[in-house]
């Protein structure tokens, strides 16, 4: 698809006005002069629903989505690349199935993306994203799978934000908590190595931390949760969309704090992924 019958795609729904109206947040967020306004969102691969008639395309109304959360970054995960299964099935929807991979689809206008895969599989690949609205450097990837049966990894991107570097680097951890803490520690041995100590970073996505035990870890990487002022994470469950209950989504924060949270509500923001979005707006320590 090119570029103007992707513009057409995303704004013909009926669904579109109230998709950007459904990003309001019950406390405003902090708009400030600095500010930098993150997102994080697990999209499923652009696809809701397991079998039969309720599977159904979602990745055109997640444009949509993408665009309404105005961030400056978007990390992203479970992105496809290509599925050929999944592009014959939905080949004769009203849009069918992107003709690039998910990522540079998702992008707005004016954003860049960066792509990395995690994991192959039979009919295509997925894996983590940013979209971001400024310039990005060389994109970096570590894989940190703790066993075969699960292909994890993260993505580092460096970006060039008012005059200085912001490290942003996805994440999407396994679903047993010792494999997680494991994964902590390659993402430690990660930072080390490439990203300089001291540099402003923002490591985001979709944690599986259902037990809520990975902060400590994570501080002694020298990483904060962000939290809107005076409070932990409270309004922050993202999972599952229909009725989210786990804060599964995060970011962790080194040389930035946190401003203000808010997690887009609605039917609208409920069908198009298990996860909800998670948004934040950050500021120089």
């Amino acid at each position: 698809m090119n570029a103007l019958g992707k513009m057409m795609a995303r704004h013909a729904s009926p669904r579109a006005g109230a998709l950007r109206s459904a990003v309001s947040a019950p406390t405003p967020l902090h708009t400030g002069f600095g500010a930098l306004r993150v997102a994080t969102y697990n999209i499923h691969k652009g696809v809701r629903g397991m079998v039969g008639l309720r599977k159904r395309l979602e990745i055109h109304n997640l444009g949509l989505a993408v665009e309404a959360l105005d961030a400056d970054l978007v990390f992203l995960q479970e992105v496809s690349l290509y599925h050929a299964r999944e592009a014959r099935r939905f080949a004769r929807t009203n849009f069918g199935w992107p003709a690039a991979g998910q990522a540079q689809f998702l992008a707005p206008m004016g954003y860049e993306a960066a792509y990395r895969t995690n994991a192959v599989t039979r009919h295509g690949e997925h894996g983590n994203a940013l979209l971001s609205r400024w310039p990005i450097g060389a994109i970096g990837h570590q894989d940190v799978s703790d066993h075969r049966f699960e292909q994890r990894g993260l993505l580092h991107v460096p970006v060039a934000w008012n005059g200085e570097t912001v490290h942003a680097v996805v994440v999407h951890f396994g679903l047993g908590h010792r494999g997680r803490v494991r994964q902590v520690q390659r993402l430690a041995d990660f930072l080390e190595r490439e990203i300089p100590r001291g540099a402003r970073l923002v490591v985001a996505g979709d944690f599986n931390d259902w037990g809520e035990r990975l902060d400590g870890p994570m501080t002694e990487l020298g990483l904060v949760r962000a939290a809107a002022p005076g409070r932990r994470h409270p309004g922050t469950a993202t999972f599952p969309s229909l009725a989210p209950v786990f804060a599964l989504d995060r970011f962790y924060l080194r040389g930035l704090e946190c401003r203000s949270t808010l997690v887009p509500r609605g039917a609208a923001w409920a069908r198009m992924s298990d996860h909800l979005p998670l948004v934040a707006e950050l500021a120089p320590v």
